[in-house]
């Protein structure tokens, strides 16, 4: 099974720049038309947050358009840039979204079962599972303690180092890890929100996040450093999964570069 991870995308209304500076739009069409040129078709797509910029009805209305073009099933997830309402209801045509509360859900359809968690927290930006969130994750898990899972959240329940990516990162991040840790089938946990690639073992599993199609943080460790980003370098995971090797995470980086040059 191969699974896209697009992230962050950051949807604008047609003819709006994210930022005022970048094509927002462009970057998440272009991601999608990577996608597709790939010698081997992925199975499944799965969105990891922040869809659209300011959770407005018309951005929401553009990231459908967009979507047209991707012929490969694919799951949403809210970030903290969305507005859980209203993406439900630009998404009513998704049945595994539940009609109301936070949007948690389980979809079993593939050898891989994928379980979205809404981290969202309305009107504030960092994450948080509340105690009915972490128990339906925990019964979700006990159904198939057996069955390879892959969990997806917008906030990654990490430290970054990063100082203005910590101030709204996922908060209490020990009562999630207590209840994945108690599970051995997690092959991954797959996030977004930090527009950067990061990689960290976790709760017995690996944690990732996925670069945005639309911008990368600048990577500054300093207490002092203030927030600043740069239009690219844009990218997204590429996670395949096989029963004999488990699950494979590549990083895809988007744009034109000279070669293929051979090498042995």
């Amino acid at each position: 099974m191969l699974i896209a991870q697009l992230s962050d995308p950051h949807v604008r209304p047609n003819g709006v720049l994210y930022q005022g500076v970048v094509d927002s739009n462009r970057g998440f069409a272009d991601a999608i038309e990577h996608v597709l040129t790939l010698d081997a078709r992925p199975d499944l797509v799965l969105i990891t947050g922040d869809l659209v910029d300011e959770g407005r009805p018309d951005e929401y209305a553009m990231v459908r358009d967009i979507l047209t073009a991707l012929p490969i099933p694919y799951l949403v997830i809210p970030g903290n840039h969305d507005d859980r309402a209203r993406l439900r209801e630009a998404f009513s045509d998704h049945g595994y979204l539940p009609l109301r509360g936070p949007l948690h859900y389980c979809v079993d359809d593939h050898p891989v079962r994928i379980i979205g968690l809404d981290s969202t927290v309305p009107g504030q930006h960092h994450g948080h599972l509340d105690q009915a969130g972490l128990d339906w994750l925990a019964d979700t898990l006990a159904q198939k303690p057996d069955k390879p899972t892959v969990l997806m959240l917008h906030h990654p329940p990490l430290v970054s180092g990063i100082p203005y990516l910590d101030e709204y990162r996922y908060f209490d991040e020990s009562s999630l890890r207590g209840v994945v840790a108690r599970f051995g089938n997690v092959e991954a946990v797959l996030c977004g929100h930090v527009h950067r690639p990061l990689v960290k073992r976790w709760a017995g599993t690996v944690l990732c996040t996925s670069p945005s199609t639309a911008t990368q943080i600048d990577l500054k460790f300093a207490a002092t450093a203030g927030p600043s980003s740069h239009d690219g370098p844009r990218g997204y995971l590429l996670h395949s999964w096989s029963d004999r090797d488990g699950l494979v995470s590549h990083m895809v980086q988007l744009g034109t570069f000279a070669g293929p040059y051979p090498f042995a």
